[in-house]
């Protein structure tokens, strides 16, 4: 069940929408209801996977159990490394086959599995909550708390990465609390921008890139269209997954729950590090938090501090996706932060414009690594790219500048909903892009968000 979709707008959402409100002041009821919801709205998918979602609810919540009881730290190590082999045996198993086959050249019968939708998202809440068990940062929660933290349905699918502290606080409020019209308000218009960025901006990229990433796959492309496809797909994965946040942000507020914003204009980066502190905010911290500052940081020399932005960077592109683009493309980053680092220690520095210009340069390359199927195609691509020149033109250009126009230098969404106030002119501006969208999800099949294939 897509957020742009009839099904979802014009069934599952006023019904849960109604049935959380009338039970709103009770708490354990609506909460056991949102609960129910969200294991509907899973199930919607594919009913097959909700025992795997359900027995990795109960079965991290009965280990927390033992280990507050216990405080044996081999018990959240054990939790953990479970965690994560289930989710290498459905993301990676293929991966780490096929390398083990090509090096050995001793073939190998392994299973294909579907890959659960969400199951790298809900994974990493578990980590988060084990991480903080084990620093004692986190409190034991009864099965409804746990349950709604890691099944909540606007985020389960794609994110944001939502820290247990940042929300389960939230669940005792009432959500009839002062200020309710003004969060249900500026949640429906955030849901609205999102939905807007969806369909007339990340779909209308998305039918320009696919066509260039395809023909990758089978030789050499005119260097204007490689080009194209890259600066459509940069724009595309910008306004499908932050429209996929604001959607799913606005989504909880309708519920009276704030989640954390994910996205903070990063195509105004001038640095790479300034775009990693602005793009999939809460991935980044999440990176830098569990992962570099535990490798050591830049608290234990340069070397090391270069050699954890490769590794946190790489297994990040390997969190993305189980293949060879996204590991290089991790690398890639990786490689690149490090050497921020190092032109930093020197004392070096850019003028604001042409760092800027060399952050989007590379950052349009790299996600032709993220989007190609396989490194050929990436080579392909990134080859025809070198190979332009200006005057051969860009053919899609009406569409690409507008929308990279809008990605560089419009407001984010958060500024402009916080710059909201009741205006009439607003409210027929909100109705008429709401007609609009709905018209256009009448045109044809909806796209699935990007973010759901990690």
């Amino acid at each position: 069940m897509l957020f742009n979709s009839f099904t979802f707008l014009f069934f599952f959402l006023p019904i849960v929408l109604a049935g959380y409100w009338l039970v709103s002041g009770r708490e354990s009821a609506r909460l056991w209801f949102l609960v129910v919801a969200s294991l509907v709205f899973y199930a919607w998918w594919d009913v097959s996977f909700v025992p795997l979602l359900l027995a990795s609810v109960l079965l991290n919540w009965l280990a927390a159990g033992l280990f507050a009881a216990t405080r044996r730290k081999a018990v959240a190590v054990l939790a953990i490394v479970v965690n994560l082999a289930s989710l290498g045996l459905y993301k990676y198993l293929g991966f780490f086959a096929g390398i083990v086959q090509d090096l050995s050249a001793v073939p190998l019968d392994v299973p294909t599995l579907a890959l659960p939708l969400g199951i790298s998202f809900y994974t990493f809440h578990h980590i988060i909550y084990w991480a903080d068990l084990i620093a004692g940062r986190a409190p034991r929660y009864s099965l409804r708390d746990y349950s709604l933290y890691i099944v909540l349905f606007p985020q389960i699918l794609a994110g944001p990465l939502v820290r247990h502290s940042e929300i389960v606080h939230q669940f005792r409020l009432d959500p009839a609390r002062p200020g309710w019209e003004e969060r249900m308000a500026r949640g429906a218009v955030l849901f609205i921008i999102g939905l807007c960025k969806k369909l007339f901006l990340a779909d209308a990229l998305a039918r320009m890139a696919e066509p260039v990433f395809a023909g990758a796959r089978h030789g050499p492309l005119p260097p204007a269209e490689a080009w194209q496809g890259a600066l459509a797909f940069t724009g595309q994965i910008y306004f499908d997954f932050s429209g996929y946040s604001d959607m799913a942000i606005g989504l909880a507020l309708l519920f009276g729950l704030t989640l954390p914003f994910n996205f903070d204009a990063p195509y105004r980066a001038t640095s790479l590090r300034d775009f990693w502190r602005r793009w999939h905010i809460t991935l980044s911290r999440f990176l830098r938090d569990y992962l570099y500052v535990p490798m050591g940081g830049n608290r234990a020399g340069l070397i090391r501090q270069c050699l954890a932005l490769v590794a946190t960077m790489a297994l990040g592109g390997l969190w993305h996706g189980a293949g060879w683009t996204f590991v290089v493309w991790g690398l890639a980053h990786g490689v690149a932060l490090a050497l921020g680092v190092l032109w930093r220690r020197l004392g070096l520095r850019l003028p604001g414009a042409v760092g800027w210009v060399v952050t989007m340069l590379f950052i349009v390359a790299t996600w032709v690594l993220f989007r190609a199927e396989t490194l050929p195609a990436a080579t392909a691509i990134l080859e025809a790219m070198l190979a332009w020149r200006p005057w051969d033109g860009l053919p899609g250009w009406r569409t690409l500048l507008p929308a990279l126009a809008i990605a560089a230098l419009g407001p984010t969404s958060q500024q402009a909903v916080a710059a909201l106030r009741p205006r009439a002119w607003l409210a027929m501006g909100a109705a008429v892009a709401t007609v609009a969208a709905l018209l256009t999800l009448n045109e044809g099949v909806p796209y699935e968000f990007i973010y759901f294939q990690f």
